[in-house]
């Protein structure tokens, strides 16, 4: 079964809002200048402000954010983010790969950004009663 495809707009403003949030003011973030310098494509998203909208995703599949029981992923790509109002967008998906004997259900996700996977091995755990709602 798959789960219904979310959409994530990412903008230079939202990497401003997580910088300040987070407290991670690395340069790859918001300089154009640095990023290119150390053989990026651009300014990137933060890892976890890309992992947190997956999560949401996850969240959003399982009904509640307590329904989700574990959640992991690895970082496979950056997401540039252009120096635009449209920004970028993080596609996810989502498949059940398999039921646990606990009737938990295990999902295989995946994050795309300009039609590159930007995850790998993204994986989740949720309880089962209200996956979909």
């Amino acid at each position: 079964m798959d789960l219904p495809t979310k959409k994530f707009t990412v903008t230079r403003a939202d990497l401003v809002r997580y910088a300040g949030a987070s407290g991670d003011f690395n340069p790859i973030h918001w300089s154009e200048r640095f990023a290119t310098k150390v053989g990026l494509p651009g300014v990137i998203a933060h890892g976890m402000l890309t992992m947190a909208l997956v999560g949401r995703a996850v969240t959003d599949w399982a009904g509640a954010p307590d329904a989700v029981l574990d959640y992991s992923v690895r970082f496979s790509r950056p997401v540039p983010v252009p120096d635009d109002e449209t920004g970028t967008e993080i596609e996810v998906s989502a498949e059940v790969k398999s039921v646990t004997d606990e009737g938990h259900t295990v999902l295989a996700i995946t994050a795309v950004c300009a039609g590159e996977k930007v995850l790998s091995q993204a994986r989740a755990t949720v309880r089962t009663t209200r996956l979909g709602k």
